[in-house]
């Protein structure tokens, strides 16, 4: 049967599923056998980067060790990597050779900047060193599309996309958190190729769903609905990360579901979310972020939404995970928990559900906190 394939950019088509290589980093053998498992069910797009340790290396070594047993996707793999933004441009094109050199190819298909998720990443790739870098890798024929990646505002991200100079984006898109789906229909609707990071683990840990998120979604699986559901809205592709051949099992089964929501599909989603409502009891943040700019900058619709998991779906390892790594990610992440609301209220009149937002932050902030560690030595 003949493979779905969605632009990605102008130069480029992709499978709906993109293998990410962060979890193969053991050894070549592991990476082979995941990279064959991923042609075998369809798969022609490949997400790395050198901060992956040797998956670069192991993936070159997968690919040619494919190629010389007669396997390899029609038009060949398409390879998305990555470098960070703000680097200067001598060790921009020495990170552009050396990933080059790694995967043993002359030039890459999709170049990402990798976190642009400050004002001054965008800076740098518009007007700064990175402008400079990529013009060069483009002269020189060492990559064809270039794009981004982003964990940073709304508003940050809609600038990159309307700012006419990317080829694609990787965004946050998620059943639970959808916040961020009108971004990617911008993106598309610009030829823009979106992917989708990490819808099973940061979309809530749907690998390991809790028994309430399993209930809410029947007769679904959570993970085979949030994948669905971001398919049925256009998505180019979306990430599965695999450690063993076995955990394509499901991008295997929806490899060609490129068709929309089904009537049984569209019950599960207002099941969940009629269900997270019922259990919010009138405490449900509907992530409007009118509440914002908060003065002691406190992202109040952020920590919300992990309230909204928490209660309303029993997702409680996962919210306390995200809400403990405020502060101790950089900008890769939040940087002030709830305990910064200081009751100036200012966000209440702006909520136009009257949640009483400084309650709820302290409440959040009540339950999903971790407890101090005493210290062993000092």
């Amino acid at each position: 049967m003949k493979k779905i394939r969605r632009p990605f950019g102008k130069k480029s088509k992709v499978s709906l599923f993109t293998l990410g290589t962060m979890r193969a980093i053991n050894s070549s053998e592991q990476m082979f056998n995941i990279l064959k498992m991923a042609l075998l069910i369809g798969i022609n797009h490949i997400e790395t980067s050198p901060a992956y340790g040797p998956a670069e290396t192991f993936l070159g070594e997968a690919i040619k060790r494919l190629k010389e047993e007669g396997m390899q996707p029609i038009n060949d793999w398409i390879i998305t990597s990555k470098i960070l933004p703000c680097i200067d441009i001598l060790e921009g094109k020495n990170q552009l050779k050396g990933l080059l050199n790694r995967l043993g190819i002359k030039k890459l298909d999709n170049l990402a900047i990798h976190g642009i998720n400050l004002p001054k990443h965008l800076e740098w790739i518009l007007q700064g060193e990175g402008f400079e870098l990529i013009r060069w890798a483009k002269e020189e024929n060492l990559i064809n599309q270039v794009g981004f990646s982003s964990h940073g505002s709304i508003k940050l991200i809609k600038e990159a996309i309307t700012c006419n100079f990317f080829d694609f984006c990787s965004l946050h898109l998620h059943l639970l958190d959808p916040l961020r789906i009108p971004l990617a229909n911008l993106a598309l609707a610009s030829d823009m190729g979106v992917m989708a990071i990490s819808p099973a683990d940061k979309g809530g840990h749907l690998h390991n769903p809790s028994p309430t998120l399993i209930q809410d979604c029947l007769p679904i699986e959570p993970l085979e609905l949030a994948y669905r559901y971001l398919i049925a809205n256009g998505i180019s592709t979306l990430t599965v990360g695999a450690s063993k051949p076995e955990d394509l099992k499901l991008a295997k089964k929806l490899i060609n579901a490129n068709w929309p929501l089904k009537k049984n599909e569209e019950q599960a989603i207002k099941n969940l979310q009629d269900n997270r409502a019922e259990r919010l009891e009138g405490t449900l943040c509907n992530q409007c972020q009118k509440c914002l700019p908060c003065p002691n900058e406190v992202p109040i619709s952020g920590i919300l939404r992990l309230r909204n998991l928490d209660i309303g779906h029993s997702l409680s390892t996962f919210a306390k995970e995200r809400y403990n790594l405020i502060g101790k990610a950089g900008h890769w992440w939040e940087q002030v928990n709830a305990s910064a609301c200081e009751n100036c209220n200012d966000c209440i009149p702006r909520c136009p559900y009257n949640l009483n937002i400084p309650y709820l932050l302290k409440d959040t902030h009540k339950r999903l906190a971790a407890a101090p560690q005493r210290r062993l030595w000092g």
